[in-house]
């Protein structure tokens, strides 16, 4: 099995800053792409970013130029920087991680989710 914890999120005021961290730890024996999904009140779940075992990254249009995923291969743990928050950032962050086990099954792990809320 594969758990995901992550940590980070809270209150806080427009145009401030938070970093989510979502450690991996298990039975794992890689993990391929690492990502943050988040969904808010009455809305769809939402792809924020991505990144490869190599450090591509990809990023929802919302939220380029703000948001910075990274990733500690060594420590199993995916991190999101969030620059520039707005009250539109506000929702439940979600951690998810894909690869395979140490019996060499694929799994498709989730976190619990971690709150980040946006107000003055």
């Amino acid at each position: 099995q594969v758990q995901l914890v992550e940590s980070g999120g809270g209150l806080v005021q427009p145009g401030g800053s938070l970093r989510l961290s979502c450690a991996a730890s298990g039975s794992i024996f890689s993990i391929d792409a690492m990502a943050w999904y988040r969904q808010a009140p009455g809305k769809q779940h939402e792809l924020v970013a991505t990144i490869t075992s190599g450090g591509s990254t990809n990023y929802a249009d919302s939220v380029k130029g703000r948001f910075t995923i990274s990733r500690d291969n060594g420590k199993n743990t995916v991190y999101l920087q969030m620059n520039s928050l707005k009250p539109e950032d506000t929702a439940g962050y979600y951690c998810n991680a894909m690869g395979l086990t140490t019996r060499r099954a694929r799994y498709n792990a989730w976190g619990q989710g971690t709150q980040v809320t946006i107000s003055s």
